[in-house]
């Protein structure tokens, strides 16, 4: 199945969301989970995947991106990757540093999202740890990380939490177009005070 047929099964919810299989078991029908085992991995964005990872965020997103953000992504360098979960491409995090405080140096994650079929197999958190391994060892002069959340996204928000991201203010009507409007900003210091 190429990567293309993966986004649109995902789009109709063709494969299931969780990870249980229809077995028989003595004549009778039974969901038994069977857990999969995968390789994540993660892959640079080049011109040359960049319109893959414009389609996966449409299907991951309530929000569409313009073409700005993904001229920032392609500038971005090791702060963006692609996810692959052997070998098919299912996720992405992107990230840029922050100026609007001459201050204070911030890192924001734009978008960090996996396919719905291919959560809660290690993929986000493959992401979240590259994104802190890049600010704690690769250049160390970031005061904090942050991000957008909507508000109702709470398991968005407990991934996150359990890096140590906390909400620090929410803003009202942040999104335009989507219910709800509003956004937590999460954010997680770096710097020892």
């Amino acid at each position: 199945m190429t990567v293309k047929e993966m986004i649109q099964a995902d789009e109709h919810d063709v494969g299931s969301q969780d990870s249980t299989e229809n077995i028989e078991y003595n004549g009778c029908p039974s969901n038994i989970s069977k857990p999969r085992v995968g390789t994540v991995e993660l892959g640079d964005v080049t011109p040359h995947n960049i319109k893959l990872l414009r389609r996966l965020n449409q299907v991951i997103f309530p929000v569409s991106y313009n073409d700005k953000f993904y001229k920032d992504v392609l500038e971005s360098g090791p702060l963006a990757k692609l996810a692959f979960y052997n070998d098919i491409m299912v996720g992405a995090v992107c990230c840029r540093v922050d100026t609007t405080d001459p201050n204070v140096r911030r890192l924001y994650i734009m978008t960090l999202g996996c396919l719905s079929s291919y959560r809660r197999l290690g993929i986000g958190t493959e992401m979240v740890r590259h994104v802190l391994d890049y600010v704690t060892n690769k250049d160390t002069n970031f005061d904090s990380i942050f991000l957008h959340v909507q508000v109702n996204n709470q398991d968005a928000i407990e991934f996150y939490q359990k890096f140590g991201f906390e909400i620090l203010e929410t803003r009202k009507n942040y999104y335009k177009r989507i219910e709800p409007p509003d956004a937590h900003v999460l954010s997680k210091c770096l710097k020892k005070a």
